[in-house]
């Protein structure tokens, strides 16, 4: 899980360097994005969690989960969120559960809740 979030950092600030236009462009609509009040930090970041699976997208799972447990999720909250993925998006999502265990192990040891 730490090395996809560098290699989430290492992307973003290259991007923002050679492509500051669009990068900027992204980043502030993601900002503009989670801002609304409904939902608290917890509940979307579970909600990512679950899309991430759902995408497939191994650094998009490392960076869900480390800010959903840094936003109070439990492991058994982040792993119902990946399974809620598995529910909309059957087998494949499934085997994303693999990259979802190792980032939640990293971060929130079994143990821990």
């Amino acid at each position: 899980m730490h090395e996809k979030l560098k290699q989430v950092a290492e992307l973003t600030k290259r991007l923002e360097k050679e492509y500051p236009t669009e990068t900027l462009a992204f980043l502030g609509f993601l900002q503009k994005a989670e801002a609304g009040k409904a939902l608290d930090l917890r509940t979307k970041e579970l909600i990512n969690v679950g899309l991430a699976v759902a995408a497939q997208c191994e650094w998009c799972i490392a960076f869900h989960v480390d800010q959903a447990v840094t936003a109070g999720a439990t492991r058994d909250e982040v792993m119902e969120a990946g399974f809620m993925a598995v529910v909309m998006h059957g087998g494949p999502a499934y085997m994303y559960l693999t990259p979802l265990l190792e980032s939640l192990d990293e971060c929130l040891p079994e143990g821990d809740q």
